[in-house]
C-alpha cells in the first residue's frame, strides 16, 4: 500500500506540479527508503508490541485475529492512511491533467486535437489502474471494518454458556503446560 502513495506521489509530480522525468528520478532513491522504512517500522512495531496473534480454528498468525485493538491500530489505520493519502495525490493529478487538456483545446492550432488525444488516453489508462488498486483495497479494508464490528458478537455466539457456574468473575485462561 505504501507502494501506492509513492507511485500517486509521483504521478502527482509529474502532472501537477509538471516536473521532469529526470527531477522525479533523482528522488528515486528517497521515495524507496520510505517505501521500504515504513513498513519495517511498522512491523518493528507490531513484533515488540506483541501484536501478532494466532486464530484458535485456522492456526494462522495475524496482526488483529483476536485483537480487535491491533487490527485497528496495526491494520486499519495504515491501509486507510496510505488509501486515502494515494487517492487524494491521483485527485489533484487528475485535477491538472483536466486543467491542462482544457488549455489545449482552447488553444487550438495544429496538433492540439492529437495532444489532447494523447492526453486523454493516459489519463484513461492511469484511471483504469487506479481503478483496478482502489477497488480491491477498499474491498479489503471493509472486510477488515466487518470483521471489527461483528467479532466479538461472533466469539460470544460460539463459546458455550454454563448458566450453573458460580464462578461468573473469573476468566477462564488456558493452562499452558498442559497444551
Amino acid at each position: 500500500s505504501i507502494w501506492w502513495v509513492v507511485l500517486s506521489f509521483t504521478w502527482f509530480l509529474a502532472a501537477g506540479l509538471k516536473w521532469g522525468n529526470e527531477a522525479i528520478a533523482s528522488y528515486a532513491q528517497y521515495f524507496h527508503l520510505a517505501a521500504w522504512l515504513v513498513p519495517t517500522v511498522q512491523t518493528v512495531a507490531v513484533l515488540l508490541s506483541g501484536a501478532v496473534d494466532g486464530d484458535p480454528i485456522s492456526g494462522i498468525c495475524y496482526v488483529g485475529n483476536m485483537n480487535m485493538e491491533n487490527l485497528r491500530k496495526f491494520v486499519l489505520a495504515p491501509l486507510l492512511i496510505y488509501l486515502v493519502v494515494g487517492t487524494t495525490f491521483l485527485v489533484a493529478g487528475f485535477v491538472s491533467l483536466f486543467r491542462i487538456r482544457n488549455v489545449i483545446r482552447k488553444q487550438g492550432g495544429a496538433g492540439a486535437g492529437s495532444k489532447a488525444d494523447k492526453l486523454e488516453k493516459l489519463m484513461i489508462r492511469i484511471g483504469i489502474f487506479s481503478v483496478l488498486y482502489t477497488v480491491p483495497a477498499s474491498i479489503v479494508i471493509g472486510c477488515h471494518l466487518y470483521e471489527n464490528a461483528f467479532h466479538e458478537g461472533w466469539l460470544r455466539s460460539a463459546a458455550c454458556s454454563c448458566p450453573e457456574s458460580r464462578m461468573v468473575n473469573i476468566k477462564a485462561r488456558p493452562i499452558y503446560s498442559i497444551l
